[in-house]
């Protein structure tokens, strides 16, 4: 079982003397700097100016300054923008001006692993992912919680790599849940996958497939979309609170047995080894050099098959039963 690691593992202290910039004031980046600033560390933010999260990061008290700036100014550089713009920020902004002992720092380790940031050999790369978005990861460090974090270390020239990272998560909270090391590799891998195959496309799918199954068999497509979309929620809370088993043991005896006789036949055997093959393309780098080339030709598909989803009528009817609901 893998080790975890907590408060009493890391020491703040390692980067207390440290300047941090955050490179990418979003959701995200928000919640890190924040968190670290309650921490008593040294932060400075990178923005575009005139942007909104640019508004924000001066309306929150930070010093905004260009991602040149931020690098030339901070010990370490923690960068959060988009993955598909984080090569062009770094080889236009910040390679320039890293200094020896320096520290890169991540919270999602796709350019690194693939290649698309490549970054000298005299500085430290490291990586702090939350397992939670931004705003979570800012609320329950408020709440005296925090959200469970990974941290890996690419590269570690001043041998401290890793008590950076220990201390970088303490700094967010990440410590109060737990942290789990882990390798750029594995980590750029299995969020690949995972958003892929369950979070986000295997989800999103199976819901549609579920509602376009009873409406083509003449349901109210109201129906259809409290059955299979709406009460989801419900069973993925109760899975997150409880594991699948404990879920299977506060639904009705009914609905559990529908579970373990009938899921299978959904998530079959075609449905697995389609699974490997989606595994496969993001193990082979196919996958990272497919998204790199589409946001490279200005994203052709993606816009196209953004705008035919958008269409489907659960997005119509979920609207308009959402607009009934105004406590959602």
């Amino acid at each position: 079982m893998a080790k975890m690691y907590y408060d009493k593992d890391a020491d703040l202290n390692v980067i207390k003397p440290l300047k941090v910039a955050i490179v990418g004031y979003g959701i995200q980046g928000r919640g890190q700097a924040l968190n670290l600033r309650d921490s008593g560390v040294k932060v400075l933010v990178s923005e575009l100016e005139g942007t909104p999260n640019y508004e924000q990061a001066k309306k929150d008290g930070f010093d905004v300054v260009s991602a040149e700036e931020a690098a030339k100014q901070a010990d370490i550089i923690q960068i959060l923008t988009q993955d598909h713009v984080q090569a062009a920020v770094y080889k236009s902004a910040i390679e320039a001006n890293l200094k020896e002992g320096n520290a890169l720092a991540f919270s999602h380790g796709f350019n690194i692993h693939f290649k698309q940031i490549v970054p000298p050999e005299n500085v430290d790369v490291f990586m702090v992912a939350p397992k939670g978005p931004g705003a979570l990861v800012r609320e329950t460090y408020e709440e005296g919680k925090g959200v469970p974090c990974l941290i890996a270390v690419f590269q570690d020239f001043t041998g401290k790599a890793r008590d950076k990272a220990l201390a970088y998560a303490r700094a967010i909270g990440g410590t109060r849940a737990g942290v789990i090391e882990t390798t750029f590799k594995e980590e750029t891998e299995t969020d690949l996958f995972g958003e892929q195959a369950v979070l986000c496309g295997g989800t999103a799918e199976l819901i549609k497939a579920g509602f376009d199954t009873l409406v083509e068999a003449g349901y109210q497509p109201e129906i259809a979309y409290f059955e299979c979309l709406h009460e989801l929620k419900l069973i993925t809370d109760l899975i997150y609170k409880y594991g699948i088993y404990g879920m299977r043991k506060r639904v009705s005896d009914t609905a559990e047995y529908g579970d373990i006789t009938r899921g299978k036949r959904i998530i079959n055997r075609a449905t697995r080894d389609e699974m490997k093959k989606i595994l496969g393309e993001i193990q082979s780098g196919s996958f990272a050099e497919e998204w790199i080339k589409e946001n490279q030709e200005g994203r052709p598909n993606y816009n196209r098959i953004t705008e035919e989803e958008k269409q489907h009528k659960i997005e119509e009817i979920g609207e308009e039963l959402r607009g009934m609901m105004p406590w959602m």
